[in-house]
């Protein structure tokens, strides 16, 4: 058996990317940004920021595409994926999430209540 869930809470770092595959569906593209806070065996504070790539399919990335914006507070929850790429004759490797379900958290946007959508 194997799990490959993923979920986290995030700020949007700039708004989504938009587009439209060939077959008509639409596509987001957007990273946030997830902030960790704790204090070393000093007892200082620190704070350590991961960005994390997700991308939304269909429905759901017609939604996020009209209701998120740079700075929107986001639960996602999705699958692990890594995909390699060359770049100057180099195997690269991206990792994102694809995302499975998201909600909206923080209050209201644009009018619109949050909305916990898959």
């Amino acid at each position: 058996m194997a799990v490959n869930k993923w979920h986290g809470i995030g700020n949007l770092g700039k708004d989504p990317e938009m587009r439209v595959m060939p077959d008509g569906k639409s596509v987001a593209n957007m990273s946030i940004a997830i902030t960790e806070k704790y204090k070393d065996k000093n007892g200082e504070q620190k704070e350590v920021t991961e960005w994390v790539s997700i991308v939304f399919f269909g429905k759901l990335a017609e939604i996020v595409g009209q209701y998120l914006h740079k700075g929107s507070q986001v639960y996602v929850e999705g699958k692990l994926r890594t995909e390699k790429y060359q770049k100057d004759g180099q195997d690269r490797y991206i990792t994102k999430i694809i995302g499975e379900s998201m909600q909206m958290l923080g209050g209201k946007t644009e009018g619109k209540p949050n909305r916990n959508l898959k």
